[in-house]
């Protein structure tokens, strides 16, 4: 029977594509960090610096050609994502150029400004040449292969400031754990999207609950055991933790099973406890937290989270104003694990909360796209990818702030450090690819004179 033209149903509606509200919050995002930019130079010198235009045209080209590749590849993505990772980005660039002028001889700006480029550059490459997140579930086990290769690589190196992170071979220094941490979340995610019933559902009894069999629970163990071995070789406490947390969480995401959690953070706990205690670098670490004075105590002076702690007390509620601070006496570690100190001396607790705000809605908006996917790979990548710079937010400014003992990790976008800030643009391109499929229209199909979905139903 030929359906009539009465029978049709109505047409769908038309999908907003808000781009031009992303270009409207993309022109904030650049004017706010080159008014930053200018406040430095005028608190320090008296005057607006010389290359404020060149640092706005430049960081406004950066913004305009992802926003360009954003609107032909992802029109429907969603437009807060690239607006945040500007704003953020042009902060960390004003925040580094402001403690250069302390260290004129050691200027880490300009660096910083080419990996940024660079970072940018592989955002508009994914979201130009990915045109669906669900390919990457075919390379779950590339993934986790080249993963296992970029942690273990860093063990052959001399240490650097206590930890085995880095790769420096003549003036060219890399973090391959800052790689490592995307391809571990694409075979996470597409593991438990394969997995998650037998983890939920299947194995024996005990304890009143239904626990997985030793094939599927086998992973699990084996990820535990290797952020410990990280923890071990690398001395790194902060890339261990970020990889068993990531593994946590997705995993309860899978199953919606709350026992997850608890055994998680019970297995991280044991193995935090033996390593800080028989490990010299993460023992001195976690002594710093207990008591962060013992030091002036001592007549040896304040130490780096002292300092950082005294740096947040000044800023008080509005700041000393940007340029005006003492930061710099934390030391070496000031433009990477300690600028938020910087930005809490500076901006005060105002300015803080409102790059933690920032920080929140970048990973709520993430969450967002991930439970508006029927794809259970793809509702993982997005959920492990906002968990990634929630955990890395987390770790870090709790260590700074001497919350949890300090980690030695890059604040996302902020710190200096190239292979974070660009492993963190690529994390944001995959974010978009995901919320372009979230929040556009699902494709239909004509089948007996009516329009049914094409997307299959999540079982």
């Amino acid at each position: 029977m030929t359906a009539t033209t009465a029978d049709a149903p109505p047409p769908e509606p038309r999908l907003p594509k808000r781009r031009g509200v992303e270009l409207s919050l993309l022109v904030g995002a650049v004017v706010i960090p080159v008014y930053g930019y200018a406040a430095v130079g005028l608190a320090r010198s008296g005057a607006v610096p010389p290359d404020v235009a060149g640092y706005g045209a430049g960081l406004g080209l950066l913004a305009l050609f992802a926003h360009l590749a954003v609107r032909l590849r992802a029109p429907y993505a969603d437009p807060l994502l690239l607006p945040i990772a500007v704003l953020l980005n042009g902060l960390g660039l004003v925040l580094i150029y402001r403690l250069d002028l302390e260290t004129p001889a050691d200027r880490a700006a300009p660096t910083q400004l080419v990996w940024s480029t660079l970072g940018v550059a592989l955002f508009i490459g994914v979201v130009l040449v990915l045109r669906d997140h669900r390919l990457l579930q075919r390379y779950a086990y590339l993934s986790v292969t080249a993963a296992l290769a970029l942690m273990i690589v860093p063990i052959f190196f001399p240490a650097v400031n206590g930890a085995k992170i880095w790769v420096r071979i003549g003036g060219f220094s890399l973090q391959p754990g800052e790689f490592a941490k995307i391809l571990l979340a694409v075979f996470f995610a597409a593991y438990l999207a394969a997995n998650r019933e037998a983890l939920a559902h299947t194995g024996r009894r005990g304890w009143r609950r239904r626990l997985p069999s030793g094939r599927v629970l086998g992973p699990i163990v084996a990820i535990w055991l290797l952020s410990v071995g990280v923890l071990i070789l690398e001395r790194d406490l902060g890339t261990s933790l970020l990889f068993f947390g990531l593994f946590v969480i997705m995993l309860y995401v899978a199953t919606g099973r709350t026992g997850w959690i608890a055994v998680g953070l019970l297995l991280a706990a044991v193995g935090a406890f033996v390593v800080g205690s028989l490990e010299p670098h993460v023992h001195s670490r976690v002594t710093d937290w207990l008591d962060p004075f013992a030091s002036i105590d001592a007549g040896r002076g304040p130490g780096q989270l002292a300092q950082s702690l005294f740096a947040f007390a000044a800023g008080g509620m509005l700041g000393t104003g940007l340029g005006l601070g003492d930061s710099v006496l934390i030391g070496f570690a000031t433009r990477s694990d300690f600028i938020l100190a910087t930005a809490g001396e500076e901006l005060g607790l105002s300015g803080l909360t409102a790059i933690f705000l920032l920080y929140a809605l970048l990973v709520a908006r993430g969450y967002r796209a991930g439970l508006a996917l029927r794809d259970p790979f793809g509702r993982l990548l997005s959920v492990g990818l906002a968990s990634i710079l929630a955990l890395q937010v987390f770790v870090i400014a709790g260590g700074v702030m001497g919350l949890i003992p300090l980690t030695g990790m890059a604040m996302p976008f902020l710190a200096q450090g190239g292979s974070s800030v660009v492993t963190n643009w690529v994390m944001v391109a995959l974010l978009i690819r995901v919320s372009d499929v979230a929040r556009g229209p699902r494709p239909a199909r004509v089948e007996s004179g009516t329009v049914a979905s094409a997307v299959e139903d999540e079982r």
